[in-house]
């Protein structure tokens, strides 16, 4: 498969089993919170945080899941490169969900979709060959470029939410339900963005093995929030916040340039 070594089992069969289930999770509470708003987010701040972002994931977080095992069910390398970074997407976006929701089966379902997602995001790494990957990509893709801005991302997401954390304890103030579950998911996630970046940078074979999947994660949740922050108007009524939407759509410019040029290495 276009340079892949894949490891003991010699296919992805189970990573494709366990990568529909978690579509099939994500497709269901998804579709929940839209078809049952008042039962699933019992206050106003859920259902404004959550229903918006309910359909991003089934118009972005699905799709690009489904894709990226599509391409690689084609042998495509850059499907393969893709499909932990949709699954880590799904793993950010669980987080969020499960940290903010109260105790019911969707608070389990998100649960079990952040594991499901991690656990499957380490079986297909542990089955690319890291050797042939650096052969094929070492010199052809922006090491220095994407491996710094996503470290550089990394350290700024994390420290702000430290930031954030830190006031809220000094002035005693409990964060709300669902920005708990979004400095909940920065903190958790944003260290593989370090790691994964200072590994390219470093012209490390983890590095060009994650690298894509992390660009295509950080450039897909900045086009959720986008379209998150469109969808709100419409779907709960909220004021749109055209500050934050030109800030995000500034930070996801600086983003998407080192994921164009990092695709158009592999793919060439």
């Amino acid at each position: 498969m276009n340079g892949l070594r894949i490891s003991a089992a010699h296919n992805l069969t189970l990573f494709y089993a366990l990568s529909f289930i978690a579509a099939f999770l994500m497709t269901a509470a998804s579709l929940a919170g839209l078809l049952f708003q008042s039962a699933v987010y019992p206050t106003g701040e859920l259902r404004q945080s959550f229903v918006s972002n309910d359909v991003v994931n089934l118009f972005i977080g699905l799709p690009i899941l489904l894709g990226s095992m599509a391409l690689a069910w084609r042998g495509r390398l850059a499907g393969l490169l893709f499909w932990p970074g949709a699954l880590f997407y799904i793993t950010y976006n669980s987080i969020a969900y499960a940290v903010a929701m109260p105790f019911t089966w969707l608070f389990l379902a998100y649960l079990a979709l952040a594991a499901l997602s991690v656990t499957t995001i380490f079986g297909l790494l542990s089955s690319i060959d890291t050797a042939g990957i650096l052969q094929r990509l070492k010199g052809r893709v922006p090491e220095r470029l994407a491996g710094g801005i996503l470290a550089g991302f990394g350290i700024v997401f994390f420290l702000w939410r430290i930031v954030l954390v830190g006031q809220a304890i000094t002035d005693q103030k409990a964060l709300a339900g669902a920005e708990l579950g979004v400095v909940a998911a920065d903190l958790l996630i944003t260290p593989a963005w370090v790691i994964g970046g200072i590994l390219l940078w470093r012209r490390q074979a983890l590095g060009y093995v994650t690298g894509m999947g992390l660009l295509f994660q950080a450039s897909m949740l900045f086009v959720g929030l986008l379209v998150f922050f469109i969808l709100q108007p419409v779907v709960t009524g909220a004021p749109f916040p055209m500050e934050d939407f030109a800030a995000t759509f500034g930070m996801g410019l600086v983003c998407f340039v080192p994921f164009g040029l990092f695709v158009r290495g592999v793919v060439s």
